[in-house]
């Protein structure tokens, strides 16, 4: 079967190895001819973006690029990149590279055309209608890792420098027009990249799943993607060439974003300020919490996963697919604990405090407050199952 599609779900989205050479096309369709190129400032050196940028020069479109973006993004990226927006009398957004540099991106495109500042637009309640609709500039994404599934979400994450919290801007017009989803852009991944935003791409997945909300579309989408996962993630570690693997991941991670418009939950509750105070790897923060939030949620979620276990080809058991996702970390690298990322117990009342506050600690199965983020974290700090 060739791994190649044009699909409409839940944005235009064109798949599969050496699409990338269609962007030029791409961004004429989306209207655009003065577009800014947000990237990251690794990904700026790259041949590979040198290479896009040229043919996008070669076919008639002026381009510039922005690459101020860091690993966890902040306000100040947004604003920069507004800025550079505007100067450069831009008229759309092609945002490049992993889930930061999407992200920073879609804020951009948002931002440029908005009067008020960015925080007003946080994912609380129907914040996201004080925007100006029509001040929010087209946006084309190109991911380069498989894991957060920006390409296919209609919010951002960004730190708040102040307060050290990550928070979620979201609008319905931050989702990108055109997504294009090519696989061979995500072959130069090092093996713990690839790793860690596999766990990503896994945990939006099984979080979307395990929410305490009524909507099968996402739980059938977030099987599935745990499927990709299973069958994928190890063999892209060990072998980034595997084009095959690659693609596979690459859907599982726009799965992810599609599926967890139901919910996130108390992984992600933790790694927002684990994050954002430590700096660490968002997706291997999340596959470090991964077993010890389900143990937590155990009574809540196993008719679920014993569920999901059969469909993937496990035993129908939770304790199947807790072995499972032990084996399946400790096969790519991710470390057990907490301390395998360079974070101790000098936050924990901070960090225990922020998770309950999350605007993902809502979805999930279990309440989660301050007491229980600080089982959870101790747990994954000491490596107690």
């Amino acid at each position: 079967m060739e791994l190649r599609g044009n699909w409409n779900y839940p944005t235009t989205v064109r798949f599969g190895a050496g699409r990338v050479s269609e962007l030029a096309d791409t961004v004429k369709s989306a209207k655009m001819h003065n577009p800014l190129f947000v990237t990251d400032p690794v990904l700026a050196k790259l041949p590979m973006t040198a290479q896009v940028l040229a043919d996008l020069k070669s076919a008639g479109l002026s381009v510039q690029m922005f690459s101020e973006s860091k690993p966890n993004p902040v306000e100040a990226n947004v604003v920069a990149g507004v800025e550079a927006f505007r100067k450069g009398g831009h008229d759309g957004v092609i945002a490049f590279g992993g889930g930061s540099a999407l992200d920073v991106g879609k804020l951009v495109a948002f931002m440029s055309g908005q009067a008020r500042p960015l925080w007003d637009f946080e994912d609380i309640g129907d914040w996201w209608t004080r925007a100006n609709p029509a001040g929010i500039a087209p946006i084309i994404a190109v991911p380069t890792t498989a894991g957060t599934g920006s390409e296919a979400g209609r919010a951002g994450v960004v730190t708040d420098e102040k307060t050290h919290t990550k928070k979620i801007i979201f609008h319905p017009l931050m989702m990108p027009k055109i997504a294009i989803c090519d696989p061979q852009l995500t072959v130069g991944m090092p093996p713990l990249i690839t790793a860690g935003t596999g766990m990503d791409a896994f945990a939006h997945c099984l979080e979307a799943y395990c929410g305490p909300f009524y909507h099968p579309l996402a739980d059938g989408i977030a099987v599935e993607g745990i499927r990709l996962v299973k069958e994928n993630l190890a063999i892209a570690v060990k072998d980034g060439k595997n084009i095959e693997a690659r693609a596979h991941m690459m859907s599982a991670a726009a799965m992810g974003a599609t599926s967890f418009q139901k919910a996130l939950g108390a992984i992600h509750a933790l790694s927002h300020p684990v994050g954002s105070l430590h700096d660490t790897h968002h997706g291997l923060t999340n596959g470090v919490f991964m077993p010890y939030v389900l143990n937590f949620n155990r009574k809540a979620i196993e008719p679920q996963i014993k569920r999901l276990a059969a469909y993937i080809g496990l035993r129908p058991s939770f304790r199947a697919f807790m072995d499972f996702v032990l084996e399946l970390r400790e096969q790519i690298g991710v470390p057990h604990t907490l301390a395998g990322l360079n974070v101790g117990d000098s936050n924990v009342d901070t960090i225990v405090a922020m998770a309950p506050k999350d605007p993902t600690a809502g979805g999930n199965p279990v309440p989660l407050d301050k007491r229980a983020a600080r089982k959870i974290f101790m747990r994954a700090l000491e490596g107690r199952l």
